[in-house]
């Protein structure tokens, strides 16, 4: 018999309005499909497990996304998934899900993958060229040790994000804007999308 987690109500019950039907439409059709599944949180989402890690679901601001975690072994033609996170692009309403009986379909596909314990291919990463560290927002992380500290601790993803946003500004006044609003959030310790850690 499948275990529901009382944190997955509790992350449903604080999403936004919009999100509230898709999750727990979501959360049925899981549940319909794989009646042993169990569900966690991991990476600040729920999570449903079978034997493995078997899908996953997210609301944000704008959108929801849902991941079946072997999407390349399971779904077929899903030209959505590039559009955002997870297997059917941006969910905003649960008229942009396949219907019942697919979803159920793909779950039961997931769940055969991980009885029979195939793994699915990892694509090869191809390592980012390094980003320099614009000459201005250099000049602002030396005046502020507590925002350079923090920059410094931060794993790569979480710098090139900070650069990569400051690097993108096309005028010198957005470029400004940008710089100074880093060093305030650097000096709280918070990265670039710290805004939706906890979505």
């Amino acid at each position: 018999m499948g275990t529901k987690d009382p944190r997955v109500d509790s992350y449903i019950a604080k999403v936004a309005p919009f999100a509230k039907p898709i999750l727990t439409h979501l959360r049925a059709v899981v549940h319909a499909a794989c009646p042993s599944v169990s569900e966690t949180i991991k990476w600040g989402s729920p999570s449903f497990e079978y034997e493995g890690i078997l899908c996953n679901m997210a609301a944000f601001k704008a959108h929801c996304a849902f991941g079946i975690w072997k999407h390349d072994l399971v779904v077929e033609g899903d030209t959505k998934a590039k559009e955002a996170m997870g297997s059917f692009g941006r969910i905003t309403s649960l008229s942009d899900l396949p219907p019942k009986t697919t979803l159920v379909r793909y779950l039961k596909k997931a769940m055969k993958l991980n009885e029979q314990g195939i793994q699915a291919a990892r694509k090869k990463t191809v390592p980012k060229e390094p980003i320099a560290v614009h000459p201005e927002f250099r000049a602002a992380l030396a005046k502020s040790k507590k925002a350079r500290a923090t920059f410094d601790a931060f794993p790569p993803g979480h710098r090139r994000e900070y650069l990569e946003w400051i690097a993108d500004a096309k005028r010198d006044e957005t470029r400004a804007r940008r710089i100074a609003t880093a060093i305030e959030w650097l000096e709280q310790g918070k990265s670039r999308n710290w805004k939706y850690a906890d979505c």
